[in-house]
């Protein structure tokens, strides 16, 4: 589908989830990026995991507008709350709207899975609701690899069905494209789905596997592997994603009618990969040697002695592999940065965050 150009200066843009991971990173882009504007960003600023690092990311939002041209303002809510979204979009008429804000994870999900309905769908329901009634010129929100659940045939293609997901996670992530396709049909909004695959890198989601194996490692505990190590993941660098993000925002499907006089939805979906998936202990490893450069553990530290192979986890899958060529295509964008680089990145922050 051919895309309407956008200049995001001057607008009024809308990120939810904004002390999340990936929302932090987009809006910091945005305000070094634009020379005008208004960047208005939300979070309910729950408890999933610790809310010291969702502050410190603030802090870092913060510190960057006080140098931009971009003006920018953070407001505390939860897009489950009706009249809260209803508020903000009537103040500010967004023109770009991109949804970051949900209740991520697949293990979590299978004991919580009413704060996956409330965010996920409740949430993001109000979102397009708010983006039919106030007449935004693009809606970008957050998909997931996971909706490609138990899929064998790799890599993974935007082409392929994905109706048989293996956790609620998934489900939801794919009831959001079903829901997006159904406003873009039925009231014309543009929109755009992002399937992220596994995303990582400096001052991320605790509760990734990174992440927590880190603290792990640094605690003298042992790590688990699952699958006994067998799998293989699409890991994506937080840069390569916010890059995606950030050229996507400017380039929304554009609207035309069908031979029936009747809207052909303005609607894409795509995958944002690394597109060269990574075998889990080799990635470990990796994760090793460099934490071991940055002075986070010592140079004889006992790798072996602190991993325990496991069985496979409910809701995981083996392998994630993006077939990333339509955003190349139509972005001019291909995720190129290593895990080498990426757990470097990570593992520096990692040391002076926690003053290891």
């Amino acid at each position: 589908m051919s895309k309407q150009k956008i200049d995001l200066n001057g607008k009024n843009i809308l990120v939810t989830g904004s002390p999340g991971f990936i929302g932090a990173n987009l809006v910091l882009r945005l305000l070094k990026e634009l020379s005008s504007g208004t960047v208005v960003s939300l979070d309910n600023m729950n408890d999933y995991y610790d809310v010291s690092l969702k502050e410190w990311r603030l802090e870092q939002i913060n510190h960057a507008a006080a140098a931009s041209e971009v003006k920018h303002i953070f407001m505390k809510g939860s897009i489950a709350d009706p009249v809260f979204l209803d508020e903000v979009f009537g103040t500010w008429h967004f023109d770009i709207v991109v949804n970051l804000a949900a209740q991520a994870g697949v293990r979590y999900s299978i004991d919580h899975p009413d704060t996956y309905i409330q965010s996920n769908l409740i949430g993001f329901y109000n979102i397009l609701e708010a983006c039919r009634k106030y007449t935004v010129e693009h809606l970008v929100y957050a998909s997931s690899s996971s909706v490609y659940g138990g899929n064998k045939k790799v890599p993974f293609s935007t082409e392929d069905k994905v109706d048989n997901p293996v956790s609620l996670y998934a489900a939801t992530k794919k009831s959001n494209e079903l829901l997006a396709h159904a406003y873009s049909k039925l009231y014309n909004i543009p929109s755009t789905g992002l399937r992220f695959f596994t995303v990582y890198g400096p001052a991320g989601r605790p509760d990734m596997f990174y992440y927590s194996a880190t603290r792990r490692l640094a605690a003298g505990q042992k790590i688990q592997i699952f699958n006994y190590g067998d799998m293989k993941r699409d890991f994506t660098y937080i840069d390569d994603i916010v890059e995606g993000v950030f050229r996507v925002m400017q380039g929304a499907p554009e609207k035309a009618d069908g031979p029936d006089g009747l809207p052909i939805p303005p609607y894409a979906v795509y995958n944002i990969g690394g597109g060269q998936p990574e075998n889990l202990l080799d990635y470990i490893s990796t994760l090793q040697e460099e934490l071991v450069r940055a002075g986070v553990l010592p140079p004889d530290y006992d790798f072996e002695g602190h991993r325990e192979l496991t069985g496979m986890q409910p809701g995981d899958v083996p392998v994630t592999y993006a077939d990333a060529r339509a955003l190349e295509l139509d972005y001019g964008f291909t995720p190129k940065i290593g895990i080498r680089e990426g757990l470097r990145a990570f593992a520096q922050w990692y040391k002076e965050y926690y003053e290891c």
